[in-house]
C-alpha cells in the first residue's frame, strides 16, 4: 500500500483547509471495528493535550452521512482531524502494521513540511512588522519631541509598563534573557511586533489628535494607549505579550527568507 493513500482521502472544507475524517482513517489503518479505533483517537487527545494545543483546533466532533444500501443513508459519528492530529493517531496505532508504519513515516514528513512552511510565513510576517515598527517609531518620536517630551526613555517605558502589564523596557529585555547589546523588537514575533505596531501608530495619532503638549501629559497618553491595546488582548482571549515566546534575531529571519528564495530560484 503507498503511503500516498493517506493523501487521497484527504479532504478539503469550503475555506481550503485540510482535513481528514476518522471513519477513512480507520478503514486506511485496517481497524475492522470502528470502536476499537475510538480508543486510539482518545489517546491521540490525551498527547495533544499534553503537548499544549487545544484539542478542538485539531479533533472535531461530527456527522456524515453513509449509505446502508438501496440507496438509503443513516447518519455516523466521525471526527474530522487535522494533520497533526492524524499524526497522533498513527503515532498511537498498531505499531505490528505496516500501512501505520507508513502512515508515521508520511505524517511526520508532512507535518515537518508544514511547520517549515509556516516557520517562513512568520519570518515573512516578523520582516515586515519590525520595519513598520522601525519607520512609526521615528515618526512617534517626532512626534513626541514636537510635543515637548524631552526624555524620549522615559516616555516609551511608559507605552510599554501600559502594554505590558508595568513591566519597564528593561524587565521586558530581562525576561526575554537578551544580552546587553540585543534589541526586544528584534526578539519579538509577529504577534507582539503587531500588538506593539498599534500601540506606537495609536499613541502618535492620539498625540496629534488631543494636541498633547508637555512630557508627562505624552507619558500618561502612552501608557494609557498601552493599557487599552493589552485590554483588547484580553478581551479577544489572547495571549498577553510578556507571556509570549521569545525567537531568535530578525537578523536570522532574514536570513532564512533569502536561502528559501535562493532555493526557489534554483529549482525553478
Amino acid at each position: 500500500m503507498s503511503e500516498n493513500v493517506f493523501e487521497t482521502i484527504k479532504r478539503i472544507d469550503d475555506n481550503g483547509k485540510e482535513y481528514w475524517s476518522s471513519r477513512d482513517l480507520s478503514k486506511v489503518l485496517e481497524y475492522t471495528d470502528y470502536r476499537n479505533f475510538l480508543g486510539v483517537i482518545e489517546k491521540a487527545k490525551i498527547a495533544c493535550e499534553n503537548s499544549d494545543e487545544i484539542i478542538h483546533n485539531h479533533f472535531v466532533e461530527a456527522n456524515e452521512m453513509v449509505e446502508i444500501g438501496s440507496g438509503a443513508e443513516k447518519p455516523v459519528d466521525t471526527v474530522y482531524l487535522s494533520r497533526y492530529a492524524c499524526y497522533l493517531i498513527v503515532q498511537n496505532s498498531n505499531p505490528t502494521k505496516v500501512v501505520v508504519a507508513k502512515g508515521q513515516t508520511y505524517f511526520a514528513i508532512q507535518t515537518r513540511r508544514q511547520e517549515n512552511k509556516d516557520s517562513l510565513i512568520e519570518d515573512n510576517n516578523r520582516v515586515f512588522l519590525r520595519a513598520e515598527m522601525k519607520k512609526h517609531n521615528t515618526s512617534l518620536t517626532k512626534t513626541a519631541s514636537l510635543a515637548g517630551v524631552e526624555n524620549y526613555a522615559i516616555f516609551q517605558n511608559y507605552g510599554y509598563k501600559g502594554l505590558y502589564g508595568g513591566l519597564t523596557m528593561q524587565d521586558i529585555h530581562v525576561r526575554k534573557r537578551l544580552t546587553k547589546s540585543q534589541k526586544i523588537l528584534d526578539h519579538m514575533n509577529s504577534e507582539e511586533l503587531a500588538a506593539n505596531l498599534f500601540r506606537a501608530t495609536q499613541t502618535d495619532a492620539k498625540i496629534k489628535r488631543d494636541n498633547i503638549k508637555g512630557q508627562m501629559n505624552a507619558n500618561l497618553a502612552h501608557y494609557e494607549v498601552g493599557q487599552k491595546v493589552r485590554n483588547t488582548i484580553a478581551n479577544l482571549g489572547g495571549t498577553m505579550p510578556e507571556e509570549l515566546p521569545t525567537p531568535d534575531a530578525i537578523g536570522k529571519a532574514s536570513t532564512r527568507i533569502k536561502k528559501s528564495k535562493k532555493v526557489r530560484e534554483i529549482k525553478s
